[in-house]
């Protein structure tokens, strides 16, 4: 049976794993596919024709609309995390895309919006926490356990955080943490990365404009510090805002006080700011690219992430953590490292440092068909520069310290002389402590 062009289109778009509907120029919705009935438990013949927001109930719908947005600068909305109501109530976290509908004319007509439910990767989250996270990040380093303390310890501050690390080590996690065991972790949480804003836009993502305001404004529209009212509101990539930006920023971080662009009204509110750079931030200033005064109104409680390599005993809890994670993500039943796998991990420096990491057992789980990864599985990067290393550092002399000799020692009579307990309390892999202890004369 040849179907027409209308219920083609419907079975195309209900074969899709993805939610996908679309809306018309006044927000009414007029298609609405299978996924998204399933994700939000609705009968699509209940929606059709109803506004979208009163279907989705999504804190973006009142101020900072997808749709709106793309309709406004023109530009896709591409992996925009939000949340959605389900029929009974449930709230869930989305990750969504928005593009224009135009008709032949190229005259927009609507909108269409695909988003997937990720609550199965905050599920997974949950199957991961372990003794040795704070918060779904892993760290045992005296490093990190002071930061962990830290954050309990101003839990109930309001004071500003200035997070600051190398790109990788992971200071969104920070800050999401230190919402989540905040006093506003029931507020709003709301995230502005500063380095994919022009300064012109960036002033209106963080302040809101008024209509008419500048070229595209079609409609008010509020920005993410009203949006984070009461709540949090986390700066990422600080160091690449503007000087112009910074001043203002410093005036509502003093005073708590902003007015939208093209507004004169003076709008008040109340939220903790944290903010985070990668950036050498006392650099910054010293060139003349940050300002002093704003650095001293942000770092009121500095927290510094050490880089992966400072913290080397980590890294086989890290290990095992994305191994249980890719685990329950592929379904593939995958254990564990080789000895000479976890040897080539623990030597490399990670510059990239844990989200370098993560990759790396992202790849060799897509190589892997048994249980156990072994080193000929890893990113041939990861190999090659730790075979140089060890190629240039090819003497093993040192391994005959006095000092070195009685640590393992100690350690080894300290756990039964379980390789693999004093190997992780070290940081380094089996292998290589076996070599240590046969260079040593402490073979068992």
């Amino acid at each position: 049976m040849k179907l027409s062009n209308d219920n083609l289109t419907q079975v195309i778009l209900d074969s899709l794993g993805e939610g996908l509907f679309t809306v018309d120029q006044y927000f009414q919705i007029n298609s609405f596919n299978k996924a998204a009935e399933k994700i939000l438990g609705v009968d699509r013949n209940e929606v059709i024709g109803d506004f979208c927001k009163n279907v989705f109930k999504s804190p973006r719908c009142y101020g900072d609309c997808p749709i709106g947005k793309v309709l406004e600068s023109g530009e896709l909305v591409n992996d925009l995390e939000s949340e959605f109501e389900t029929m009974d109530r449930k709230k869930i976290p989305v990750r969504l895309n928005a593009s224009i509908l135009k008709d032949e004319s190229e005259t927009p007509i609507g909108g269409v919006v695909s988003f997937r439910d990720l609550s199965y990767l905050e599920s997974i989250q949950k199957n991961l926490v372990t003794s040795s996270q704070f918060f779904g990040i892993v760290g045992q380093h005296k490093s990190m356990v002071e930061i962990f303390n830290l954050i309990e310890e101003v839990a109930d501050s309001e004071s500003s955080i200035l997070i600051t690390g190398e790109s990788g080590t992971g200071k969104e996690m920070i800050a999401d943490a230190i919402h989540k065991s905040s006093q506003c972790s029931s507020g709003p949480y709301i995230k502005v990365n500063c380095s994919v804003f022009p300064p012109n836009l960036l002033a209106s993502e963080l302040f809101g404009h008024v209509k008419g305001s500048f070229t595209d404004a079609y409609r008010d529209r509020i920005g993410r510090f009203e949006m984070a009212d009461k709540g949090t509101l986390f700066l990422d990539e600080i160091a690449e805002m503007s000087l112009q930006m910074q001043v203002q920023l410093l005036r509502v971080l003093q005073e708590g006080t902003f007015e939208r662009i093209g507004e004169s009204r003076t709008r008040k509110v109340k939220l903790r700011v944290i903010a985070a750079t990668n950036k050498d931030i006392h650099k910054e200033m010293k060139e003349g690219r940050f300002r002093e005064d704003l650095f001293y109104r942000l770092n009121v409680i500095p927290i510094h992430l050490p880089p992966l390599r400072e913290r080397r005993c980590d890294i086989a809890h890290l290990v095992q953590h994305f191994i249980n994670k890719y685990s329950l993500i592929s379904g593939k039943n995958i254990k564990e490292v080789d000895d000479e796998a976890m040897d080539i991990i623990i030597s490399n420096d990670w510059a990239g440092n844990v989200r370098e990491l993560e990759n790396t057992i992202e790849y060799a789980f897509a190589r892997t068909k048994d249980t156990i990864i072994h080193a000929s599985k890893l990113p041939p990067n990861v190999r090659l520069k730790v075979e140089y290393m060890s190629n240039k550092n090819r003497d093993i002399s040192h391994f005959k310290d006095d000092n070195e000799y009685g640590r393992i020692k100690a350690l080894l009579e300290e756990h039964q002389w379980n390789r693999s307990r004093v190997a992780r309390e070290i940081g380094i892999g089996r292998t290589t402590l076996w070599r240590k202890m046969k260079a040593l004369g402490l073979e068992y």
